[in-house]
Formats: C-alpha cells, structure tokens, sequence
C-alpha cells in the first residue's frame, strides 16, 4: 500500500507501519476508517487520495426500522457524495454505509417486516438496486456494502437483516456485491450482533477496542476472543485516532504495535486496523494526516 508523505509530527506513525510491514512481514493489512462524523474531517475524496486508507465506512444511517430513513453525515452536503464515492472505488477503495451508530436512539427492527423493509430500502436507495419513489441521496454511484454499528435497542431481526441484504449477491453474476462488515463492542459477545454474526455471512468484523471500560486493560485478550469465535471472518483491531476520542483507551502507535498488533498478526485471520474516524486521524496524523 502507498503512503503518502509524512510531516515530521507524523514519523512515529510512518516508522510502526514500517515496523508492521518489515518486522512480521504481512503488513498492516487493511486500513478502515469511519467517515462523516464531523464536517471539518474534509470530502469523502480527499480521505481516498490519502493512499492510507483501503476502506471507507460512510455514517450513519441513523434513523430505521419505523417507515422513516434518515442519513446523518454531521453537515456534509450529500451533493458530490456519489462522485467521490465512485473516485473512491475507481482507486481499489471499498465504500460501505454503517448503520446505527453510537447515539441518537432512532432505529431498530421491532419486526421481521422491518428488516425486511431496511433491506429493500437499503439495496435501492444506496446498493445496486433501483425503485421508482425511493431516492437515491448519492445518484447513481452504489456502494459495496453495509456496516453494521448496532449500538442500542436489541438484537432481534438483525440476523433477518443480514439473510436478506446477502440474498442480493445473487444479483452479481458471480462476483460478491454486497459485503457485510460489522463493528460491536470489544466485550465478546456483543448481545446485539450475536445473532446476525451467527449467520456467518459477515466477511469482516471491526472490534472496537474502545468505548468500554472493560476491555480497557485487556484489549489484546478481548480482540483474540473475537479471532477465535469467528475464525471465517477477517479481524479488525479497532483503534482510536486521538485521546480525544477516548482518552481511557488511547492507544499511541508505538502501544498498538507492541500490545496488540505484533501478536494479532500472527493469527490467520487478522484483517488490519479500524480508526474511529477521519476527523481525529486527519487532526493527529495518527495513521492517515
């Protein structure tokens, strides 16, 4: 992967993946990031031409599940959107839109018609597929796929979800068309997303590593019983950007190496590293600047 050149604040950062690259020989693997939590992270574009990043996760698809849909990207416009996520996937990039989110309290799935409407709606409005009355907020451009961030309510339907959404890959004509990722909460099991991962259609999951008291001194050990439980999908170390984020469970590049990384990427299923989110890494220089 290419990175683009570093500032002197961020050598320590350029200096661990050298030391990832280098010292294990396998790479940092993928790099994913959250984007569209705070307007001055910049476009969906300028993450892309970084050359840090392998995937972009669009947020959030914050209100679901009650007739009523809702995208919150923290005052994007959504115009040019649709472009730069088509310059994105032009550059080797996967774009996929997470659902949920950590605040807000406007989805759920109280019924397996909604799930079931969540899917339809999902694969119009923002997949390959296209409806009459249901707009598109990105035109044409369709993402690879959907995240699941299923942060309140329960975890009933969500497995229904999954089942459904995957169903379109039928649509593809050989090729995987829609990706399913999700990111819980390090503490295993994450009661609201053990269900839908039990359906073994998730090809990567993103284990945050922060935002829980209880996985603060025992990070390495809650992302390898995520490793083991789910040895068919590809493992994500989530991470965040600044101490801003959550001071508890920041993590300095050299900390993440040394505590956690050199040994998850031994495991065979290690996928790379998760950043919550754009903003903070643009702010920091923590990986992408």
């Amino acid at each position: 992967m290419a990175f683009r050149r570093r500032s002197p604040c961020c050598l320590l950062a350029a200096l661990v993946l050298s030391l990832l690259t280098a010292g294990l020989g396998a790479g940092p693997g993928d790099i994913a990031v959250f984007w569209g939590r705070n307007k001055d992270e910049g476009t969906l574009r300028e993450a892309c031409d970084t050359g840090t990043y392998t995937t972009i996760i669009i947020s959030f698809l914050t209100v679901f599940g009650h007739g009523r849909y809702q995208i919150d990207l923290s005052g994007h416009p959504l115009n040019g959107v649709g472009d730069d996520i088509k310059h994105c996937q032009s550059k080797g990039a996967l774009v996929l839109l997470s659902i949920g989110g950590p605040s807000g309290g406007g989805y759920s799935l109280p019924s397996s018609r909604s799930a079931e409407d969540l899917s339809d709606y999902l694969w119009n409005a923002y997949l390959g597929g296209s409806r009459a009355g249901v707009p598109r907020p990105f035109g044409d451009a369709a993402l690879d796929g959907v995240d699941f961030f299923i942060d309140q309510g329960s975890g009933e339907h969500y497995d229904e979800l999954a089942r459904r959404l995957y169903s379109y890959n039928k649509n593809y004509r050989g090729r995987l068309g829609v990706t399913l990722t999700a990111t819980p909460r390090c503490a295993y099991p994450d009661q609201r997303l053990e269900a839908a991962l039990a359906t073994g259609l998730f090809s990567r999951i993103h284990v945050r590593l922060y935002g829980d008291l209880r996985c603060t001194w025992s990070a390495r050990e809650s992302w390898e019983k995520w490793a083991a439980a789910y040895p068919g999908s590809r493992i994500f170390v989530g991470v965040v950007a600044s101490p801003e984020a959550d001071k508890d469970a920041y993590m300095s590049q050299k900390d993440l190496y040394y505590n956690v990384l050199q040994f998850a990427q031994k495991l065979p299923n290690y996928g790379g590293i998760m950043l919550w989110n754009r903003y903070y890494d643009k702010k920091t220089g923590y990986l992408g600047g």
